[in-house]
């Protein structure tokens, strides 16, 4: 969270100027708007504070108990903590304003980061988010892709080989040589195209997840290669969530 946190921070035109108050709105709306915690904790806000190297608030508990008081208030207490009231939520989205959208995107896209557990699979989608805030929107794309396929065959060989090889044993495709996976090479004597149906003929994946790859592997074909098409952000932020939420997220190694 703290990169994102600085990079929100960042983002803000004029915050050097906001007073504690202000910057303590600021911080519950990037933890639950644009990390999408469920609420904002008064740990979580004065760590905020901390991250972006700023003078914390003697009590960040009691200013967001305040809060609850104004007409009309400014925040709702939850179970867990504290979120903005929808006007606050919505006078804020317009004071950020346009020009913060590419910033305030990281920011989300490395909240997606902190859902994986640390390790091989992080560090990659960090290098593809890190592509992405550079404007290179096709490497973030294709490093996402790899992500996704190689998060697969570690699942696969971990929880569904039986049921794969089976799927793999009745090919009849005759360009696929290989007709058992043994070791994660292996899976790389497959067509991805192949690889996708594979898992759907296996059971491994749904109709769902099925179509979303497919849909994302044509659009990786495409930014693999010169081409006119145009790679805007919003592709890549779509295609990056997309992937992370429905398939690295939802399989667990």
């Amino acid at each position: 969270m703290n990169d994102a946190a600085n990079r929100f921070y960042n983002s803000v035109d004029g915050a050097a100027d906001l007073s504690q108050s202000a910057l303590v709105e600021l911080f519950v709306y990037f933890l639950t708007v644009e990390i999408g915690e469920d609420a904002a904790t008064p740990k979580q806000v004065t760590e905020c504070f901390r991250t972006c190297d700023l003078t914390i608030p003697g009590n960040v508990s009691a200013r967001l108990s305040e809060g609850l008081k104004g007409k009309p208030p400014k925040y709702i207490k939850t179970k867990v903590g504290y979120r903005l009231q929808r006007h606050m939520r919505e006078a804020l989205s317009k004071k950020l304003g346009a020009e913060t959208v590419t910033a305030q995107t990281s920011a989300t896209l490395r909240g997606i980061e902190h859902k994986l557990p640390a390790g091989a699979d992080r560090e990659f989608l960090k290098e593809a988010i890190d592509c992405f805030e550079v404007g290179a929107n096709r490497a973030a794309i294709i490093m996402a892709w790899n992500l996704t396929m190689d998060h697969l065959f570690a699942y696969i060989l971990a929880r569904k080989l039986p049921q794969f090889n089976a799927a793999l044993a009745a090919n009849t495709d005759k360009r696929i040589k290989i007709n058992a996976i043994t070791q994660r090479d292996d899976f790389s004597e497959i067509p991805e195209s192949k690889f996708i149906e594979f898992c759907r003929t296996a059971k491994i994946i749904s109709n769902d997840v099925r179509k979303i790859l497919d849909q994302k592997l044509g659009t990786r074909n495409s930014c693999a290669h010169p081409s006119g098409v145009t790679v805007n952000k919003s592709k890549s932020i779509d295609f990056i969530e997309d992937l992370v939420d429905n398939v690295v997220l939802k399989f667990t190694v």
